[in-house]
């Protein structure tokens, strides 16, 4: 008697949770909600993830304006340093050229009387002159030499900017193709679980 008793109630308790139990028909409205609230929860995604993109696509656009006004700046800043170089040799030697001269119109017919009486030949005001002359040039040269290395340097730092930019890009494209593929497989794996779960 104590066995039918015990049967009785878990029957009575098996009734009770099966009323719990949501009917098929409710397990479809239940189903079809969450379907519903998926795909709206789907769609506000896609909403705004589009409006990001949008508003990265006209962030770049805005910048692509911005690179002509680069450019030109930095057109501008070579030429400001090519004729500043140009302004800075003529000037030392327009300053040399009057110091040449008038050392030559106060010292040469002196020196020239020393030479011929205690020096020899590489001690003259001309051979000076001339020593002198050679050092300002190349002084000149080495100038502009070196702001042509500057403006080259430059433009190779450009250029590499430029390489590492393209790698960052391709990079950056191979990452979300990597992701989505793992949400993809992702999504898969979850979605035959719960296949797999349903049929037991």
């Amino acid at each position: 008697m104590y066995m039918s008793s015990n049967r009785q109630k878990e029957k009575e308790e098996t009734e009770k949770l099966k009323a719990t139990l949501p009917t098929e028909a409710e397990k479809k409205q239940i189903e079809d909600l969450a379907a519903e609230k998926n795909k709206e929860v789907r769609e506000n995604i896609n909403i705004t993830l589009d409006e990001t993109k949008s508003s990265v696509h006209k962030t770049t656009e805005e910048a692509k304006k911005q690179v002509p006004q680069f450019t030109k700046a930095m057109n501008e800043y070579q030429e400001e340093s090519i004729e500043a170089t140009r302004d800075i040799a003529e000037n030392f030697l327009e300053s040399q050229k009057q110091v040449i001269n008038s050392y030559q119109s106060l010292w040469v017919p002196y020196m020239e009387n020393v030479q011929n009486t205690y020096w020899s030949y590489w001690a003259s005001p001309n051979r000076m002159t001339e020593n002198y002359t050679r050092a300002v040039s190349n002084i000149t040269d080495s100038t502009i030499a070196a702001t042509r290395l500057t403006n080259n340097f430059m433009l190779a730092s450009m250029e590499s900017w430029k390489t590492t930019m393209q790698h960052a890009r391709n990079n950056a494209i191979e990452f979300s193709r990597l992701n989505a593929n793992y949400a993809k497989t992702y999504q898969n794996a979850v979605r035959d679980s719960l296949r797999d779960y349903q049929r037991e």
